[in-house]
């Protein structure tokens, strides 16, 4: 059931991506389902900021940018540009894409880390246990020893640290985390997911460092330069950094302004002219607190669902609604590895995008990737049997075919419909809520399948109503008029509820069949002021031009790299 909580605002997050490597089939399935989501959500109305970025600070990068002879900061504008153009190209439609070597963001932190001291909640302490320093993320004994002393990615070994931190006090949330969670039992999805933390939450919490010593590239501690913010506690903060909501804290407890904030100077693409303005800015994206969705890889899931929302209690913000924390992609049924020559890397991706278009990568991103708690295989085979099954087949056939009857039998306009649309409104709108709640549910598989099955529906009316027989005959003309009236109805109401996983192809459908492109409602920014006269079945009017077209070509698979 649709609820009153439909029509708030909705913040969408991605994670930010690390810069230590340019983009791959990880980045960009996250980016996409986000997109959808989006999409969709603006498309019924509501006010979407939908935030990417990049996550620039901490020894990786340092490292690698030492490996290359540039500076750290030159390697991340390098990246963070990178994975700025493929947004473009995959025409993401994100309300900001933030870095975390930005002054704007550099300056909240500090705020957020004096506002956690002040509570006491960030102490000075000594770490002695085991470091993963592909994750930069430190085990306790116990945990190293559950994990064989090997990072849980990537399979290296740990290493033995032991260092001075300041340390955020994570084990006094202990009973605070498990009543939050006893009393959101949604908050993380899948639900398989959210089993694995509450497993690992009654193994005790330890406290967690917020800072480093062994390098320097990161956000200077406030008032104790020796130390560098953890990158992880620098990189969670983005989500609150972005909508401003430590911009006040930063000026009642005196950080210095943007221009003379620690730390390096990236570029803001626009937000770092001056405080004023930003304070300006800040105002009108505060109301998107809290998140709707954080949509991360479940490899960070601890992160996200542990630290982050202890920190927000501690900060006493609202904590998210929901985590989903969706599994990996793998490659013929093994795990992608780039020794191993199976890794969808940028120009495996644009290869895909080139032969099938921009929208079939869309759709069986959305519709067959890892979005639960199973890793999802990529096979160019599949992908070509999803992209002929779905969009030729079915979504392409049903609107070409419909299109074409139209023009021969009623002379290219909508037929008027003596049985007023028959059972095909209440299909429709039922139809129309279970994708309205799908999206909701973050649950694209569900939000794909109502439009298709309505596709199905009408192919099988087709094939029982016979109208290129019963045109036949002049006698039957009323209801060959009815039977494609009511279907080209059905296809537009189902391409307006495609329109997320589609946006260019359905702004064709939405055109031909006597409408207007959608396209302006899937725009950051946008949203959709009329949508239940958008997906009325009862539009558009009789009369209008109904034009034949041709949305998925038919075409040989994919050529193997």
């Amino acid at each position: 059931m649709i609820d009153a909580s439909m029509s708030r605002p909705v913040y969408i997050t991605t994670p930010i991506y690390y810069v230590n490597d340019r983009p791959h089939i990880g980045h960009a399935y996250t980016t996409m389902i986000s997109d959808v989501v989006a999409r969709g959500c603006r498309l019924q109305g509501r006010t979407v900021f939908f935030l990417t970025g990049t996550d620039e600070h901490g020894a990786k990068v340092e490292k690698s940018a030492t490996a290359r002879g540039v500076t750290p900061q030159a390697l991340a504008d390098v990246n963070a540009a990178e994975f700025q153009r493929v947004l473009r190209l995959f025409d993401i439609s994100n309300d900001d894409f933030i870095r975390t070597t930005q002054p704007r963001h550099t300056r909240q932190v500090q705020a957020m880390i004096k506002a956690l001291q002040a509570r006491g909640a960030i102490t000075l302490g000594t770490f002695s246990g085991w470091y993963d320093e592909g994750q930069e993320e430190y085990y306790t004994e116990t945990r190293a020893k559950e994990l064989d002393y090997k990072s849980p990615i990537s399979g290296k070994s740990l290493i033995r640290a032991s260092e001075e931190n300041y340390y955020f006090r994570l084990s006094e949330f202990q009973g605070r985390l498990e009543e939050f969670f006893n009393a959101n039992p949604d908050f993380i999805q899948p639900s398989g997911r959210f089993n694995e933390v509450r497993g690992r939450l009654r193994e005790g919490l330890q406290d967690v460092p917020v800072t480093r010593t062994n390098f320097s590239w990161g956000i200077p501690f406030p008032d104790d330069k020796r130390h560098v913010i953890y990158v992880w506690i620098d990189a969670l903060m983005n989500y609150a950094s972005a909508l401003g909501l430590a911009w006040p804290l930063a000026r009642d407890l005196g950080v210095p302004s943007i221009e003379g904030c620690a730390g390096s100077t990236a570029s803001g693409a626009g937000l770092e002219s001056d405080d004023a303005t930003l304070a300006q800015l800040y105002e009108s994206r505060a109301h998107f607190w809290p998140a709707h969705t954080h949509v991360i890889g479940k490899e960070i899931l601890w992160f996200h669902a542990v630290i982050w929302p202890a920190m927000l209690m501690a900060l006493e913000l609202p904590l998210p609604k929901r985590i989903h924390a969706h599994s990996f992609w793998i490659a013929d049924g093994q795990k992608m590895s780039k020794s191993m020559g199976n890794f969808v890397d940028l120009e495996t991706i644009d290869r895909f995008v080139a032969h099938y278009g921009l929208d079939a990568w869309r759709w069986y991103m959305a519709t067959q990737g890892p979005l639960q708690a199973a890793d999802a295989d990529f096979r160019a085979s599949h992908f070509h049997e999803t992209y002929t099954a779905d969009l030729v087949n079915l979504v392409g056939n049903c609107a070409s075919r419909v299109g074409a009857m139209i023009a021969k039998y009623c002379g290219g306009t909508l037929p008027d419909d003596a049985e007023r649309g028959g059972e095909w409104p209440i299909r429709c709108e039922k139809a129309i809520v279970q994708w309205r709640e799908a999206m909701d549910a973050f649950d694209l598989n569900a939000a794909a399948r109502a439009p298709l099955e309505l596709l199905r529906e009408i192919d099988a009316f087709i094939h029982h109503t016979e109208p290129f027989k019963l045109a036949k005959d002049p006698a039957n003309l009323a209801r060959v008029e009815s039977i494609l009236s009511q279907s080209a109805r059905t296809i537009r109401v189902a391409g307006v509820l495609l329109a997320p996983f589609l946006p260019t192809k359905m702004d064709e459908l939405a055109t031909a069949f006597g409408g207007s492109a959608l396209g302006p409602v899937h725009a950051a920014g946008s949203h959709c002021n009329e949508f239940d006269s958008v997906v009325s079945f009862h539009l558009p009017k009789v009369g209008v031009s109904i034009a034949k077209l041709a949305l998925f070509p038919r075409i040989d698979i994919v050529a193997s790299a």
